[in-house]
């Protein structure tokens, strides 16, 4: 079997797979002889994932500064500080206008291409990718990884069709285990496992988190696949959840309780989905949700319908509103319910209430700034890999050098991007970690080649 050389081999065409090939081809241009960077990508196109990033729109990093930046990166950021100070969000978006793709910044520090199209940034990576001398193979299933054992950085890689590579240096980036149907199947955790490392726990991040009773989980319950209390996203809806789906809210307070302890506190948008609570601020709590409900925690979410008044506060503005309804003649013969349905109009969207009287059926008017103040949902689990952002833990961050990202146990091994214990909150913030450590992985291995 004829075998194809390289110089560099990156495993997986995603977002860090093609920054490390236009790392790793720009800086082996620059010294003398011919290089070769191939690109291994199993599905029949790159990118596959940054094409649903942001529903499609592609929010492809944050510009906040590394000291605002950092306190969204887990669960040790300065891991990620050499890799993002080679190549910061700002120069990401120098970068993608450099190839063609214009760029906006939108609330929140969050940067788009201008098209709010997420193949413009696919189409600007693989400009990139190709313009540097970088070849990108696309259905090249990958089944073998081997170090040869010749006393050199040496490795030969086995294709499903047969194919077999070899290579000085390689990259893995094959991203995490979250929607599987774009090639992330987890297949880099068994190579790095194979070759020594250690693979911290994996567990889905930036995922719904599902309330008790939001799920018929009697008619469709999956959760051995991934961990204790996973509930499969297609799991059909209850009675609650039909009532709640749909819903979003905006400006509101969530605190979540772990244990009896408050993990957890935001501020800002959250809504009710088919797969549970999500949004904004349900993305940014789902990673301490989920690890506590796989290790057998008991979680509760609270809401707060009215975080800029206090309680009492509304206790005066819905004691005056209730007056309000009493004197009112159309009142005069409705029964209390109906009286009190009034109320919550006043105070409540519409489409929540059915909803909100479900979930808090012994609340009345005396009761009900409490109940809107501390709206108190048990949490039963959580969506899986099928729909998460992105997936948490890793190769640990001990077995790697963080200013090479090159593996302290495997000379020549390196990896980037999900598949390292390294995650951030929504935002743009994965992506841009993607982007770095696939940059400095690149520029690292093929600085090592031209420095012989």
């Amino acid at each position: 079997m004829n075998e194809t050389a390289a110089d560099i081999i990156i495993i997986g065409g995603g977002a860090a797979g093609l920054m490390a090939a236009v790392a790793a081809a720009k800086q082996l241009a620059s010294a003398e002889g011919a290089s070769k960077v191939l690109v291994l990508e199993k599905m029949p196109r790159p990118g596959r994932k940054i094409m649903i990033t942001g529903k499609g729109r592609c929010n492809f990093t944050n510009v906040k500064p590394w000291n605002e930046f950092s306190g969204h990166i887990h669960p040790k950021p300065n891991f990620l500080k050499p890799a993002f100070y080679n190549l910061n969000s700002e120069k990401m978006v120098d970068f993608l206008q450099g190839h063609g793709v214009e760029c906006v910044v939108e609330r929140g520090d969050r940067a788009f291409p201008a098209s709010h199209l997420a193949s413009d940034v696919v189409d600007g990576l693989l400009k990139a990718a190709g313009k540097s001398g970088a070849q990108v193979l696309c259905g090249k299933e990958v089944k073998e990884i081997r170090r040869n054992d010749d006393g050199q950085e040496h490795f030969t890689v086995k294709c499903s069709d047969s194919s077999i590579y070899t290579c000085c240096k390689i990259i893995i980036c094959t991203g995490g285990l979250s929607y599987p149907k774009t090639g992330s199947t987890g297949d880099g955790y068994k190579w790095g496992e194979e070759m020594g490392h250690s693979i911290r726990p994996l567990f889905p991040s930036l995922t719904a988190i599902v309330p008790k009773g939001y799920k018929d989980i009697t008619i469709s319950d999956k959760g051995s696949e991934v961990g204790k209390g996973h509930i499969d996203r297609s799991t059909p809806l209850s009675e609650t959840g039909n009532m709640l789906c749909g819903n979003q809210l905006k400006n509101v307070g969530l605190s979540i309780i772990i244990d009896g302890n408050t993990a957890a506190e935001e501020f800002g948008d959250l809504d009710f989905t088919d797969g549970g609570l999500e949004g904004p601020i349900g993305f940014k709590v789902s990673r301490k949700c989920v690890n506590a409900l796989m290790n057998g925690s008991k979680v509760q979410a609270i809401i707060d319908m009215k975080p800029a008044v206090e309680i009492e506060d509304l206790q005066v503005r819905i004691a005056t509103l209730w007056n309000e309804i009493a004197k009112d003649k159309r009142s005069a013969n409705k029964l209390y319910k109906d009286r009190f349905k009034i109320l919550l109009t006043k105070v409540l969207p519409l489409q929540l209430i059915p909803g909100f009287v479900k979930m808090n059926p012994n609340a009345d008017h005396k009761s009900l700034a409490k109940a809107l103040k501390g709206w108190k949902m048990d949490m039963e689990g959580y969506v899986g890999y099928e729909r998460c952002v992105v997936t948490a833990g890793g190769v640990s961050q001990d077995e790697i050098t963080p200013k090479t990202l090159e593996s302290r146990l495997v000379p020549g091994l390196y990896f980037a991007g999900e598949i390292l214990d390294l995650d951030g909150d929504t935002g743009g913030y994965n992506l841009q970690i993607a982007f770095s450590t696939g940059y400095l992985a690149g520029s690292s291995a093929a600085r090592t080649l031209t420095s012989k």
